[in-house]
């Protein structure tokens, strides 16, 4: 194992697929023992980055270090310390659920019994469909199966792209319970998500936007960098009380949370009461207005806006 304190470090990573830029000069560490999240849309460019720091793609400039090996020189060594699970379920569909476990153990000439106790709370939850064909799976025990797999092996270093989505509610709790015992049995795991609730789950997270990171930090390091004053506001004419609160001279920004709007304001420069009153003049006479935090989907949106600008 490297002897640095980060498990992975980048610097300058850069990808294009033609005119296409999908990364841009990223650079990051990843802290052994840690869950770094990588947190974005479809098309911020977690998918590229995953495939490059799993050696299955070569980055066009800059280098990549998984735990001391470089993902270019030192493929082959990589890939025997590494567990990947990819966004899409890879696994063979045509063969049971013992049958895939069995396949990848064998690949990494893994002993199933040594490594049990890394995937037994995981496993013990699909082991009653061990005779079924993974494609007959349902999501949920589709992603038990994929993780199973991804550490048989007893990686050092964990990449899960996307892992949860399209996964029901329970089932993503369950998955990130599982990874916190994971990360407590001392692999470090980097996972991406598009999910913003999932980033407070992480140790520390990446906001990721076109191929750029755009902040680094904990979650609520994040949060509390946050320039701001956020006010959470209802109304019956949702769409036109937007339009309105955007025309307020000390309103920076009003977005869609759900059912209510997230009001960004400048800080100590306006109340709740002067907003109240606002709406009501312009003929929003049943608005609710309460102070806010800022979550991290607020911080994302902010920091985007300043990036395009």
């Amino acid at each position: 194992m490297g002897t640095s304190e980060y498990a992975i470090e980048c610097a300058s990573i850069s990808k294009s697929y033609g005119k296409v830029k999908a990364l841009q000069e990223l650079s990051f560490s990843v802290k052994k023992g840690e869950i770094f999240g990588f947190i974005g849309p479809d098309g911020a460019g977690k998918t590229t980055l995953f495939r490059i720091l799993t050696t299955l793609l070569l980055p066009d400039t800059g280098t990549a270090l998984v735990d001391g090996l470089d993902v270019v020189k030192d493929y082959k060594a990589l890939r025997r310390i590494l567990g990947y699970m990819p966004g899409r379920f890879s696994l063979y569909q045509d063969l049971t659920v013992e049958e895939n476990l069995q396949f990848f153990a064998g690949i990494f000439q893994a002993d199933i019994r040594e490594n049990y106790y890394l995937i037994r709370d995981i496993y013990e939850q699909i082991a009653p469909f061990a005779k079924r064909k993974a494609g007959k799976l349902s999501g949920g025990m589709k992603q038990k199966l994929a993780l199973s797999c991804a550490l048989i092996h007893k990686p050092v270093v964990l990449v899960l792209d996307e892992p949860t989505t399209g996964v029901d509610a329970v089932s993503r709790r369950e998955f990130w319970e599982m990874l916190i015992r994971l990360k407590n049995d001392g692999i470090t795991i980097v996972v991406a998500t598009p999910y913003m609730d999932e980033a407070t789950l992480c140790d520390r997270v990446a906001l990721i936007q076109h191929g750029r990171i755009l902040a680094t930090d904990t979650p609520q390091a994040i949060t509390n960098a946050f320039p701001w004053q956020l006010f959470e506001v209802k109304s019956t004419d949702t769409l036109n009380m937007i339009n309105l609160l955007k025309q307020h001279p000390e309103v920076h920004n009003a977005d869609m949370f759900g059912e209510t709007v997230h009001v960004s304001v400048k800080p100590g420069r306006i109340s709740a009461d002067d907003l109240f009153s606002y709406l009501q003049e312009h003929g929003h006479l049943q608005s609710e207005i309460i102070q806010g935090n800022p979550g991290i989907e607020d911080c994302f949106i902010d920091l985007m806006r300043m990036t395009n600008e």
